[in-house]
């Protein structure tokens, strides 16, 4: 039966890696008959994947294991430690155990041999974009957790910093800030007060440092 397009629903976006040009065709064409799918970039090898992956930032990146420059492992690598929500499935000439096992090991969730077909693909497509959901619903409520924490220590950081406190559970809310990389200059700067009263001069020294860049 044939599925009527939701104009709606937003379409998946794709990259697709490999260093034959008739795979990265044919993944291209099998894409362009599914639904609600769309190939945002082709590249020919890992470092371009990473590359395009920062100017397309798709959903779902479709790379091959064996590439010159840089292979598919790790190129996922780097995709998904710069971009957490996004999915992974990795093409092979060959079904190798040790290479399906590290794929796994590093969160790519599919594993397809060439030549494949474009069921199989969907298929393929269709389990990393439910997994995907599941993943970014994640992160958007630890992103979440972590602003709710965060706004908890700035409330009794100003608290402290009201009353003047230097004592031992003061300096702990305020290293606690510091552990943001992002952290006000003003909590490194009363930090870095409390550190010169209580001569804690080697943090004294590592924080300064941090303060002069």
């Amino acid at each position: 039966m044939t599925q009527t397009r939701d104009p709606k629903k937003e379409k998946l976006r794709i990259l697709i890696a490999d260093d034959f040009q008739e795979t990265r065709r044919n993944t291209r064409l099998m894409i362009a008959t599914l639904e609600n799918v769309e190939v945002v970039a082709i590249a020919s090898n890992g470092q371009q994947a990473v590359e395009m992956t920062k100017e397309q930032r798709p959903d779902i990146v479709i790379l091959d294991v064996n590439m010159p420059v840089m292979d598919g492992l790790t190129a996922f690598k780097h995709i998904v430690q710069a971009y957490p929500g996004t999915g992974c499935i990795i093409i092979s000439a060959e079904s190798n155990p040790a290479t399906v096992s590290k794929a796994m090991a590093i969160g790519i969730q599919e594993y397809l041999v060439k030549p494949f077909l474009t069921e199989e693909l969907e298929t393929a497509i269709k389990h990393v974009s439910e997994q995907l959901k599941e993943t970014r619903q994640k992160i958007v409520r630890f992103n979440q957790s972590n602003t709710n924490y965060l706004a908890y220590l700035e409330q009794l950081a100003n608290e402290y910093l009201k009353e003047g406190r230097t004592d031992d559970e003061a300096t702990q809310i305020f290293e606690r800030l510091a552990e943001n990389p992002q952290c006000e200059v003003r909590w490194l700067e009363t930090l870095a007060m409390i550190y010169a009263i209580q001569r804690e001069w080697s943090k004294l020294k590592t924080l300064a440092a941090r303060l002069e860049q």
